[in-house]
């Protein structure tokens, strides 16, 4: 399988490291010209060293509608847009406030709406285009340790499928990609206490906690990066012209349902 994405121009959202990262790095590798986004300049020049070639990045903070703006107009189109961008915080239902909801889903859910209601009508004039939105496991196993989270993840889900219905007939493919526990720099950092007093290899720690708490794991350990971004570039290509409105899990088996 060749997937060539020479003259396209990808655009993937909070990707100076992890999934994101991750995302960008195989993009580039199948030709595609990327832009990466973060917050910071210093961690974007870095991201987009570390990738090289044509790969170029915008610093804004895509929780606000002046984040939006400002990535907008640096890049005004693109053929392929990942919304990756996304945050989690482990919290009880009743000592989550507003604020808490709130920052989930102006990141997590307005951020990709932004991103939709700007690149889809340009898309849809080339008459093709593909647009991803990160979603998670988590969508359908809301976590009881942040139920905020899990409901943003769903809205994700439900925002792809509808997209993917109001683009129907355009070219314009949509769709929502469901990762499960994976080994990223965020979940090295959540397990780094236990790494430290175990002195065991991350990812041995990875699969004990997926072995613990998301005991339906199949493949009883962590997806790696690589394997998120495999699925994605798939997705982002010309070979997944037929599928849209989808909700494609790289979960591990998470998920115990058959749809």
């Amino acid at each position: 399988m060749n997937i060539d994405l020479q003259g396209k121009t990808a655009l993937v959202t909070g990707s100076t490291e992890g999934i994101g990262f991750g995302i960008a790095q195989r993009l580039a590798k199948a030709g595609a010209a990327v832009v990466l986004n973060g917050r910071t300049p210093e961690k974007v020049d870095a991201a987009v060293a570390r990738i090289g070639g044509s790969a170029r990045g915008v610093a804004a903070d895509l929780g606000s509608v002046e984040g939006h703006d400002l990535l907008f107009a640096a890049v005004p189109q693109a053929d392929i847009v990942v919304s990756n961008l996304g945050i989690f915080q482990p919290a009880d239902f009743f000592e989550t406030d507003d604020a808490t909801w709130d920052r989930h889903w102006q990141i997590n859910v307005m951020a990709g709406v932004r991103l939709a209601r700007a690149y889809l009508p340009g898309m849809e004039e080339k008459g093709w285009g593909r647009f991803l939105l990160l979603a998670s496991e988590s969508a359908f196993n809301i976590p009881v340790e942040m139920i905020h989270y899990g409901v943003s993840k769903t809205a994700d889900v439900a925002l792809a499928r509808g997209l993917a219905k109001r683009m129907a007939g355009t070219g314009v493919t949509v769709n929502s990609v469901l990762p499960g526990p994976t080994l990223s720099e965020g979940v090295e950092a959540m397990l780094e206490t236990e790494r430290a007093r175990s002195g065991k290899p991350i990812a041995d720690v990875a699969a004990a906690f997926v072995q613990k708490h998301r005991s339906s794991s199949i493949i009883q350990r962590a997806a790696t990066v690589e394997e998120v971004a495999n699925m994605v570039v798939y997705l982002a290509s010309p070979l997944a012209s037929a599928t849209t409105g989808a909700a494609l899990r790289v979960d591990g088996g998470v998920i115990d349902t058959l749809m």
